[in-house]
């Protein structure tokens, strides 16, 4: 099956790019399923439920988040109605939301799992044992599993890629907002990206205003970073091709610019 991953989706450029092209790609690849990182969604932070409807009804099939899960209220709704949205499984227990998801595209039985780095972001369960955890818990009941896993550092989903290499499909990193080029098959068959990116406006700093950007490194003061909502689009991700036994096969980067 072939597994089509979009990096994280900014504000409403990230939503429209998405909605103009998604439907191509999917043709383009033939693509199964679609999973996107939807935690800066509705404004480039957090995920609305009117956001969350929009990227569904595009073609999205999963969404996962991040350390931006809370910070729009309408998600605890999307929780409550068991919506195809998941948050970081190592995120306390008690908190509302689930951290992996069962889907079924009607010929296959995918689990995406959703895990958040703890080096430079706030304190949270650690993921590698999450990892371990759930995949215990998962035994036998799919054998294609792909990980979301958000974070800051680039050692540590590395490090998370090669110890999961030969336990589950694929492991893809979001968070920074740049694409990494660094696709490749690890040699127990996981299918490995460092950050799939995003989709969003080009000339901005990871999806804002450039010009706030500069200001808050040279002054050193907090400010709001608007998005930039003007200019042109680009929409990154990464196909997966993987084999009836959870094995990538095939692995290609996405990154194009609309139109």
């Amino acid at each position: 099956m072939k597994i089509l991953i979009l990096g994280d989706i900014v504000g409403r450029p990230g939503r429209a790019c998405v909605k103009k092209n998604l439907r191509n790609l999917k043709n383009e690849f033939n693509i199964d399923l679609c999973i996107v990182n939807g935690e800066n969604a509705k404004g480039g932070r957090g995920l609305s439920v009117g956001a969350y409807d929009e990227l569904i009804n595009c073609g999205v099939d999963v969404i996962t988040t991040g350390n931006h899960v809370w910070d729009n209220r309408e998600v605890l709704q999307l929780f409550e109605e068991n919506k195809t949205v998941i948050r970081p499984a190592n995120f306390p227990p008690s908190n509302p939301g689930n951290g992996y998801i069962l889907y079924d595209t009607g010929k296959y039985n995918v689990c995406v799992i959703n895990l958040m780095g703890r080096v430079l972001l706030e304190a949270v369960d650690c993921p590698f044992r999450k990892a371990d955890e759930i995949l215990n818990e998962i035994k036998d009941k799919c054998k294609i599993i792909i990980i979301d896993f958000h974070a800051e550092a680039t050692s540590e989903k590395q490090a998370m890629g090669f110890y999961l290499d030969g336990r589950v499909s694929a492991v893809f990193g979001t968070h920074t907002h740049v694409q990494t080029a660094d696709e490749r098959i690890l040699p127990k068959g996981l299918g490995y990206i460092t950050d799939a990116g995003m989709c969003g406006t080009v000339n901005s700093v990871i999806g804002a205003e450039p010009e706030l950007a500069i200001n808050r490194f040279i002054s050193k003061m907090p400010g709001r970073l608007y998005l930039r909502e003007e200019g042109q689009r680009m929409i990154n991700g990464v196909v997966f091709e993987i084999n009836e036994a959870g094995q990538t096969i095939g692995v290609e980067r996405i990154y194009r610019y609309e139109g």
